[in-house]
């Protein structure tokens, strides 16, 4: 229950439907999620670790907020550690899951006109995960969809304020069938160099407006 409850917050908070800001009062958590007192304290606490929410002792838990620091320190640690992680894909893939790739890289060759940011922010988010399984490091799995899921949540606050942006996410989808192509070919050097351009270039866009 609290794995559950923690996960919904997670996810609401991820796609701003609870915006930084927030103020986050236990009985209106028990309510809207349909638990106990006990699953919402432990899901805040874990969220807190997590860097999603803060504590004030005088005012209350908050959902964080985002600012530069945040976008430059994710960004920063998801170039090097994703990167190293496709790396891994391309060497570890097996026939399965080249073919769960081809999948992948035919659905996204098959989205036609401009995506709307929900849709194309989900379709990010499977890719990067199977990525993250191909590599077959549980740990690394754990860090990078950490790191992934900070990223998503700066990329909804971004967006939904300077909805320019939405216009270079376009690109995303042409560097993930590359990132895909590479790593089922088995080209670990070229699959490393997309990911790292990949995860970089997004911040450059936000950086812009910002």
């Amino acid at each position: 229950m609290a794995e559950r409850t923690y996960v919904r917050l997670r996810e609401s908070i991820i796609n701003t439907e609870l915006p930084p800001g927030t103020l986050l009062k236990e009985g209106e958590l028990m309510e809207r999620l349909d638990v106990g007192r006990t699953p919402v304290r432990e899901a805040l606490q874990r969220l807190q670790r997590d860097g999603f929410v803060f504590v004030s002792a005088r005012r209350g838990t908050f959902v964080s907020r985002i600012n530069m620091h945040d976008l430059t320190a994710v960004y920063e640690a998801r170039a090097k550690i994703e990167s190293w992680a496709t790396r891994l894909a391309a060497e570890r893939l097996r026939e399965p899951e080249r073919e769960e790739a081809q999948r992948l890289i035919a659905k996204l060759r098959n989205v036609t006109g401009p995506l709307d940011l929900k849709d194309t922010l989900a379709l990010d988010r499977q890719v990067h995960r199977f990525i993250y399984r191909a590599a077959k490091n549980p740990y690394l799995f754990e860090t990078l969809e950490h790191y992934h899921n900070l990223s998503l949540r700066i990329l909804h606050v971004t967006v939904r304020t300077f909805p320019s942006l939405l216009s270079s996410l376009g690109h995303v989808l042409i560097e993930q069938i590359q990132m895909l192509e590479a790593v089922c070919a088995g080209d670990a050097d070229e699959a490393e160099r997309i990911a790292l351009d990949h995860v970089q270039r997004f911040e450059v866009e936000v950086r812009k407006v910002i």
